[in-house]
């Protein structure tokens, strides 16, 4: 750098320290007098005896002149007149390589309260997605080791689908069978809202050893402040594009992106937004598009994303799923029903659809994964018939056809959880039950 760009650098760099005051405290909101900052800022909030201690928040908006913070952590030791010290920055994490295998919080700090290792790079957590004109188009399809969705519901890299599915019904399980089976260069694994308990069950059971050491696992637990719960989602994506502009095909998944709505609705509430459809603020309408498109394809690398999509009383059309399904590339359904009858991953095929699918797999297998699916339709709206009964061999040849193939349909369909699978062979088993499309 020459000698005249540093002095004028040095001449632009603000000294000055800018400071403001406590007014008050209400609920989540921590409004004060001062100091000058913008939305998104990060500010110190010294508390304690002698100040020694900081409470990180955040800047959310505006009341008059007042400024309306959020913090990062829990309030205790605040109290009108504590310092509220403005850094002018928006939240920054570290990054690098060396953090693969590691578990971290929301901000980017070790979970277990080691230290980062040294040459990380210091990227922003909120960024704006591609251009859509430097996104390639998807082309060739990802690997997952789940024959069913290898077979029937292909994703293809750089592409992003929801898994939908009420509690209990196996969405982490799967999230742990992909993680540990795909071919992607590197998992960055989101857990959003998760209870404390399951966190190193996940860690530990689902995504094991094998699964850990090519992931990054970012923890936000449902006690932790709204704030921190939306900042593990950011965090996370910052992480997944990281590695995608170096080069990566990354596969990210969150769990979930129902708790990020949620966190983004108390925060909505307590600055005084409107509620609309079930209590959800139009910010939270607005956030969803913007967190989701910042995965997929850009011109260096790619992030295949899979999102979970928690649906109260399993309702597929509640305001989150609805607005979710209308962003990604596509839709897995878990069914209670399947479930309970020991059908595992409990995803229901007929109700799930990858959009991409025929664009990245040959004409054989779209052909091979539609007969599939006619054959499992014509059971299904046929079995209450077969079931008591009512229905007469030789009657229909569709029928009689579904009813000798549907028990090694239900095989192909369950898989062990450490059962892996390859793609080949997800596709070669396809083509030996159905026939190989012509």
């Amino acid at each position: 750098m020459e000698l005249a760009d540093l002095i004028e650098e040095i001449d632009q760099l603000d000294t000055f320290k800018r400071y403001g005051r406590v007014k008050r405290v209400v609920g989540l909101m921590i409004e004060s007098q001062g100091p000058e900052s913008s939305i998104g800022d990060v500010c110190y909030i010294h508390v304690g005896h002698k100040r020694k201690r900081i409470i990180k928040a955040e800047v959310v908006g505006f009341k008059d002149e007042d400024v309306i913070l959020m913090p990062y952590t829990s309030i205790n030791d605040i109290s009108p007149g504590s310092l509220v010290e403005a850094t002018s920055k928006p939240l920054e994490i570290k990054v690098g390589a060396q953090l693969i295998g590691s578990v971290l919080d929301s901000v980017g700090q070790p979970l277990d309260g080691s230290v980062l290792p040294k040459g990380l790079s210091s990227v922003p957590t909120d960024q704006d997605p591609p251009n859509p004109l430097q996104r390639p188009p998807i082309s060739s399809p990802i690997e997952v080791g789940v024959r069913m969705i290898d077979s029937l519901l292909t994703i293809g890299i750089g592409q992003r689908v929801g898994i939908f599915a009420g509690s209990g019904v196996g969405k982490s399980t799967l999230l742990g069978m992909v993680a540990r089976n795909t071919t992607a260069d590197l998992n960055v694994i989101a857990l959003i809202g998760e209870r404390g308990r399951e966190v190193r069950e996940f860690i530990e059971k689902d995504l094991g050893p094998e699964g850990l050491s090519r992931s990054i696992v970012i923890v936000a637990t449902s006690d932790q402040p709204a704030l921190m719960r939306i900042k593990g989602a950011f965090t996370a994506t910052a992480i997944a594009e990281y590695f995608r502009d170096k080069g990566l095909n990354v596969m990210m998944m969150m769990d979930s992106v129902t708790r990020v709505a949620m966190a983004q609705r108390e925060i909505g509430l307590a600055i005084g937004e409107p509620p609309t459809t079930k209590g959800y603020t139009p910010s939270v309408f607005a956030i969803l598009p913007k967190l989701l498109e910042r995965t997929g394809t850009n011109e260096k690398g790619s992030i295949t994303a899979i999102y979970t999509v928690l649906v109260d009383g399993d309702d597929m059309n509640e305001p989150i799923a609805d607005t979710v399904r209308g962003i990604l590339d596509g839709h897995f359904v878990l069914d209670r029903a399947l479930a309970n009858k020991g059908q595992y991953p409990a995803v229901n095929v007929l109700k799930s659809v990858s959009r991409v699918m025929n664009n990245i797999v040959d004409t054989n297998h779209v052909k091979s994964a539609e007969k599939l699916r006619e054959i499992l339709s014509t059971y299904v709206n046929s079995e209450d018939l077969i079931n008591i009964g009512a229905y007469k061999k030789g009657s229909s040849m569709d029928i009689d056809e579904a009813i000798r193939l549907y028990p090694t349909i239900i095989s192909f369909l369950k898989q062990a959880t450490h059962e892996k699978i390859s793609f080949q062979e997800s596709i070669q088993q396809l083509f030996s039950l159905v026939g190989k499309g012509e």
